[in-house]
C-alpha cells in the first residue's frame, strides 16, 4: 500500500494540476517547498530556441530550490526542460499562466513568487505582462524578489522586454525601424518605465529578435525619445535570437550564443551625452552629433561565454568591438569608431 502510494504522488508531481482557478498551473517536481538561499542573476535572452548553457548559469543561481515560469499565453513547454534535460537538480519547476487581473492578485500565484529561487519571465506579448501583472501584487512580489530574496530573475523575448527600467510596451503593436525612424512619435512607439527595478539595469531599454528583424534603428529612436524626455544618458542592451546575456551580481555580463560564424551578436549601447538634432511628431529623426550618437560595444557570440561586458562602467569589455551608430534624417547607419 505504501508503495502504491509513493507511485501515485510521484505521478501527481509531474502532471498538469487542474484547477477551477483564474490562473493555471503545471508542476513538476517535489511539491513541498524548498528554502534555500538563492544567487542573485540576471539572464536575457532575444527570442527562439532557449540558449542551453545560458539557461544552465541560471538554474545554477536556484542553488537546488524552487524554479517558477510565469506567462501569459501558452502552457508546461519549460517544464520537462528545465527539471530533466540540463542536468541540474533543482527541487521544482512550476509554469503559472496568468492571463487576468484576478490571477495577478491571487494568493497562490503570490505565494509562488515568494517561494521561487529562480523566476523566468517567457516570451509571448508585454503588453500583457505590463497591463495585467503591473500595479498588482504580483508586480511587488516579482521585485521583492528581485530586491529583497535578492533572487534570480530572467526572460525571453516578451521576457527581457519588461527587465529594463524603461521598456516598449507594443500597446498598439509592434513597429518597425522604418516606422519609428520616420516618426519617433508614431502612435506605436509606446514607452514606459519602471515595471520592474532590476540591478544593472537602470536607464536602459532593452530589444529582441534584434539583426533577425532589422531592429537597430527603432532602438535606436526609443533611445533617443528617452533621452530627449529625461535629458540624461540612456541605455541599451540587445539580444540577436539564439543569444543570451548573463548578467551576476557584480555587474559583469557574459554573453552567449551560437558558433561564431553564424554572425549573431549581443549589443551594448550608450548614448554620447548629446540631444538628438531633430525629433518631434511626425518628422523623421535626426541624431548624428559627427556619425557618433550612440556608441556601441558589439560581440560575435560562441557558446563559451567567455566575452564580457562591465556593466558598472560600462566600458570595460572584451571579445567585441567598439562601433559608432547615428540617424541621419529617418535613416540608421553604422560605422567603425573613429580612433
Amino acid at each position: 500500500m505504501k508503495k502504491l502510494l509513493f507511485i501515485v504522488l510521484l505521478i501527481c508531481s509531474y502532471t498538469a494540476i487542474a484547477q477551477n482557478t483564474p490562473y493555471t498551473s503545471y508542476f513538476t517536481g517535489n511539491a513541498t517547498d524548498k528554502v534555500v538561499t538563492p544567487n542573485f542573476g540576471i539572464t536575457m535572452m532575444g527570442g527562439r530556441t532557449e540558449h542551453t548553457e545560458a539557461m544552465q548559469w541560471f538554474i545554477n543561481k536556484a542553488n537546488g530550490g524552487d524554479v517558477l515560469v510565469l506567462r501569459a499565453s501558452g502552457s508546461d513547454g519549460y517544464n520537462n526542460y528545465l527539471f530533466n534535460e540540463l542536468g541540474i537538480e533543482v527541487n521544482s519547476v512550476e509554469s503559472i499562466v496568468v492571463k487576468t487581473a484576478e490571477a495577478a492578485n491571487h494568493p497562490y500565484v503570490i505565494k509562488k513568487i515568494q517561494q521561487a529561487e529562480a523566476i523566468w519571465l517567457a516570451g509571448g506579448d508585454q503588453y500583457n505582462y505590463i497591463s495585467v501583472w503591473g500595479n498588482s501584487p504580483m508586480k511587488q512580489a516579482l521585485q521583492d524578489h528581485i530586491s529583497v530574496k535578492k533572487g534570480a530573475i530572467g526572460g525571453t523575448s516578451a521576457g527581457m522586454a519588461v527587465l529594463g527600467e524603461w521598456y516598449f510596451s507594443a500597446k498598439n503593436g509592434s513597429v518597425t525601424s522604418e516606422e519609428a525612424l520616420k516618426n519617433p512619435y508614431d502612435e506605436r512607439v509606446q514607452l514606459g518605465n519602471n515595471f520592474l527595478q532590476v540591478p544593472f539595469l537602470q536607464n536602459t531599454i532593452t530589444d529582441t529578435h534584434y539583426a533577425d528583424r532589422n531592429r537597430q534603428g527603432r532602438h535606436a529612436t526609443f533611445m533617443a525619445r528617452i533621452t530627449h524626455q529625461t535629458e540624461q544618458p540612456a541605455f541599451g542592451i540587445a539580444c540577436d535570437e539564439y543569444t543570451a546575456v548573463c548578467i551576476g551580481s557584480n555587474g559583469i555580463a557574459h554573453i552567449f550564443g551560437r558558433k561564431a560564424e553564424m554572425d549573431n551578436a549581443i549589443y551594448f549601447i550608450k548614448t554620447q551625452g548629446t540631444q538628438p538634432e531633430q525629433i518631434s511628431k511626425d518628422q523623421p529623426l535626426t541624431w548624428n552629433h559627427n556619425n557618433s550618437a550612440l556608441l556601441i560595444y558589439k560581440v560575435i557570440t560562441d557558446r563559451s561565454g567567455s566575452a564580457m561586458f562591465n556593466l558598472k562602467d560600462w566600458q570595460t569589455a572584451n571579445g567585441g568591438q567598439w562601433v559608432n551608430w547615428y540617424v541621419k534624417k529617418g535613416q540608421w547607419f553604422e560605422v567603425e569608431q573613429k580612433d
